[in-house]
């Protein structure tokens, strides 16, 4: 369990594959992390299966690479990186379980004029229900609000905050963020749809 609030962004040092998996290797800003343990990378929830100094090595399956925009991460890219809750932390963000549903394509950047960053986002038809105007979302890894809703597509505001910590801005169009939505929309949206009479 995650809070989309992204720590810091980390250096992706190596990836290379393996029989069944990608591994991707980045560097370790922490020094404290344990073998198994949950990070989320761009907001997939990725266990720790190799540790040397200063780097983190983790297996990426074909199921993941084929939901999510890590095959496009190459040696030399920065990804979002966040570790796991702890009991009595603080919940900055909101729950997110770094279970992607799918990618979102960056479809439009801008500016307004007041200085505030809109980001326009078409996610596949299939997620458009789970997206509620003021409600929450993660775009690799980043926990946001959402400003509009119009179908498929929707819109999330990029505080400065977020635009220097995080690589959201850098972003260019039709970039697939990956895109979680929230749990506790998804389980009323699938409740209601089970329960319809």
């Amino acid at each position: 369990m995650f809070t989309g609030i992204i720590e810091r962004t980390a250096k992706v040092i190596g990836v290379a594959k393996g029989p069944a998996f990608l591994r991707l290797t980045l560097t370790d800003h922490w020094g404290d992390v344990t073998d198994g343990e949950s990070i989320a990378v761009n907001g997939v929830c990725l266990t720790v299966a190799e540790r040397a100094a200063g780097e983190l090595g983790f297996d990426v399956v074909p199921e993941t690479l084929s939901k999510t925009n890590l095959a496009l991460v190459g040696e030399g890219d920065s990804v979002h990186v966040e570790r796991a809750l702890r009991v009595g932390d603080r919940i900055s963000g909101h729950f997110v379980q770094g279970h992607i549903d799918g990618t979102a394509s960056l479809v439009e950047q801008v500016t307004d004029a007041a200085g505030g960053w809109r980001v326009t986002l078409r996610a596949p038809d299939e997620l458009a229900d789970y997206l509620t105007p003021k409600g929450s979302v993660t775009l690799d890894g980043v926990s946001l609000t959402i400003a509009s809703v119009s179908g498929n597509q929707f819109q999330v505001a990029l505080i400065p905050t977020t635009l220097q910590i995080t690589l959201l801005g850098q972003r260019p169009v039709g970039w697939p963020c990956n895109l979680e939505t929230d749990v506790l929309t998804k389980s009323v949206v699938t409740w209601l749809r089970n329960h319809r009479a």
